[in-house]
């Protein structure tokens, strides 16, 4: 359902405005987004797009959460990331206008904030300059997908599951409480993502929560101690920068 010109309340722009981009935009971008875009709901398990689907324009999840994925010919699913609130996405068919690259389904009731395609190229006549900011939300996902791939490829699995965690926790970190952060994914999805077995997942996730780092639930993995997550995924200094950058923890720890 799709209802037109959003009303967001206050709670979903200081939401919104929390989020490691828009937070960094000019004012007057940040304002243009929210206020041409339209309040769009999923229930659990509908469709936002599909893989193939033509560009329609940008989202923010504002309640909710989706999950990004793809499915082979012979009907298995590769479970790429988790995206939730305040996360914008959506921005590769913006530059390239090639149907979206995979499929997008709605995890649990969800609220997103639709710009249309039609906005966004009337925003970006007025203001060119603005493109440089949404190729920096591209650049981000670039840099996110090639530490991605380096993981896969040369990351024992324990370090490669602190890692991934703490990815998902920066992603989808707001203005609330640092260190503290809820993922809704569950075991078998998080071990698509990271191309291991559900039960090396689910024991290298026990040994995690015996230590106090993070606390499990069905389809849910709480992140208590962010400071030991980051400290057992071996962080690289540009990885510390970029979680200095959203608050995570002081520069002067890095």
């Amino acid at each position: 359902m799709i209802r037109p010109m959003a009303n967001l309340s206050a709670a979903h722009r200081e939401l919104l405005l929390t989020d490691i981009w828009l937070s960094q935009v000019p004012s007057a971008l940040a304002e243009a987004l929210m206020s041409h875009g339209m309040l769009k709901t999923l229930r659990d398990g509908e469709t936002l797009f599909l893989r193939g689907e033509p560009v329609d324009g940008l989202y923010a999840v504002l309640e909710g959460s989706l999950h990004i994925t793809g499915v082979t010919r012979d009907g298995r699913e590769a479970m790429l990331s988790l995206i939730e609130p305040p996360m914008w996405f959506g921005e590769i068919a913006l530059f390239d206008r090639l149907p979206r690259t995979h499929d997008a389904v709605a995890v649990g009731a969800t609220s997103l904030l639709f710009v249309p395609l039609g906005a966004l190229d009337a925003m970006l006549d007025d203001e060119p300059l603005w493109w440089r900011h949404f190729g920096k939300l591209m650049a981000f996902k670039v840099r996110m997908a090639f530490i991605a791939l380096e993981d896969l490829s040369i990351v024992q699995p324990a370090e490669r599951l602190a890692r991934r965690l703490v990815w998902l926790t920066y992603c989808a970190v707001t203005g609330g409480e640092v260190g503290r952060c809820k993922l809704t994914i569950k075991q078998t999805q998080l071990a698509l993502m990271m191309a291991l077995s559900r039960q090396t997942v689910n024991q290298l996730l026990r040994a995690l929560e015996e230590r106090g780092i993070i606390r499990l639930s069905y389809g849910l993995i709480e992140v208590l101690d962010l400071a030991a997550l980051v400290d057992a995924a071996t962080l690289t200094p540009i990885e510390r920068r970029m979680l200095e950058r959203a608050g995570f923890f002081p520069a002067s720890e890095g």
